[in-house]
């Protein structure tokens, strides 16, 4: 499931209008909190702050309602809420509505310009911590492609068997119940191991499990990025046995995979390939101290004209942190602002989405580990 293109980031970052309104708030996925409509009435209250701060700059009730009305229909559609990630994003305008159900914890930030803030989505963009994600079960195998803010199913049908009684025969299920139904007589357990007497049990599966590995070969043949598999955990040493792609992750995602959905898989695959999916931010971050001073910037008067010339290669924004301001490209002049007006833009989001746009890469830093923490904005230039 791609959740934003390039091409809808760039209509977004592209639009211009008197009143555009960006609104991001957290959402959940499940939970006592979908049930009492927690997310629903987030934006209500978001939508309603707006519409006090549109009111005040003397917009006529025409225009917020004409801004509003696909915002209210949203708020009242049911089913929406049933279906959440971890971000809700919310683009409109007159004549304009684009929403984004993403996997990004938004902290709630409303904004109101001549043009849209995308400054949270643009670490989004970058198709960083590329992976596979393999679901396994004994009756049951999908294959999904992802990133770390994005998923999507990958078609194997017709490369690999659907479940173990394609691979083994159709006896496999019959012989199974009844070596169960022994085993549990005699009150031995067999849920974390193979003994003697299930040790056919065991070399059904690993045969299954090459199928599934032969299968996935034409998919991964020419692949170089991590494979992590979703399996209960005493199927997983199988699976290993079995396997023959050579970037194989060594940690499994516990549990059976029938238990959630696909984001659901995504979530648990985040949190067990964390220290690889911010291996590229690491690496980026130690390159800016590494780097000769003419090759990296902390001036954001150089940083903006840098960035509408396409010489970012990576931007690194202090998070929670703004600078307001106005450039002026023809000149290439940079006037910060102390506080936002109709003048005043958000400089931070002009450059996040000019390094986007040109194929650079936007990381949002905490303020304590940003590589100069004296400047908000600090960039790799691509060349001097």
């Amino acid at each position: 499931m791609s959740l934003i293109s390039q091409e809808e980031f760039q209509k977004i970052a592209n639009f211009k209008g008197e009143n555009c309104v960006s609104i991001f708030i957290p959402t959940d996925r499940a939970g006592k909190e979908v049930l009492d409509q927690k997310d629903k009435t987030y934006l209500k209250s978001s939508w309603d702050e707006v519409k006090k701060r549109l009111e005040k700059e003397g917009i006529s009730e025409d225009k917020i309602e004409a801004i509003g009305k696909p915002i209210e229909e949203l708020i009242n559609d049911p089913e929406f809420w049933r279906h959440q990630s971890d971000g809700l994003a919310v683009f409109a305008a007159e004549g304009f509505f684009e929403k984004f159900t993403i996997p990004v914890n938004f902290e709630a930030y409303t904004y109101i310009s001549k043009e849209f803030y995308v400054r949270p989505l643009a670490p989004v963009l970058k198709n960083e911590g590329r992976f596979y994600l393999l679901a396994i079960q004994q009756d049951k195998v999908d294959l999904y492609e992802a990133t770390k803010h994005s998923i999507g199913p990958v078609y194997i049908e017709d490369l690999t068997p659907e479940r173990l009684e394609d691979r083994v025969g159709y006896d496999y299920e019959e012989k199974h119940s009844k070596h169960k139904t022994q085993h549990n007589l005699s009150g031995q357990s067999t849920t974390h191991g193979y003994d003697a007497a299930n040790r056919d049990e065991k070399n059904e599966i690993l045969r299954f499990f090459r199928a599934v590995d032969k299968g996935l070969h034409e998919v991964l043949k020419d692949e170089n990025v991590p494979l992590v598999v979703a399996c209960q955990d005493y199927l997983f040493p199988i699976y290993k046995e079995a396997n023959s792609y050579k970037n194989l992750y060594e940690q499994v995602i516990p549990g059976n995979p029938s238990d959630t959905n696909m984001l659901g898989l995504h979530d648990k695959a985040l949190k067990v390939m964390e220290p690889q999916l911010e291996k590229e931010k690491r690496n980026k971050l130690a390159t800016f101290s590494e780097l000769p001073p003419e090759k990296t910037s902390t001036e954001i008067h150089d940083i903006i004209p840098a960035a509408f010339e396409g010489k970012i290669d990576t931007l690194f924004l202090e998070n929670r942190a703004e600078v307001w301001g106005t450039y002026d490209e023809e000149n290439r002049k940079v006037e910060t602002k102390e506080e936002q007006s109709d003048d005043a833009t958000s400089l931070m989001n002009l450059a996040a989405a000019k390094v986007v746009e040109t194929g650079g890469s936007v990381f949002l830093i905490e303020s304590a580990f940003m590589p100069e923490k004296a400047s908000k904005l600090n960039a790799i230039y691509r060349y001097s």
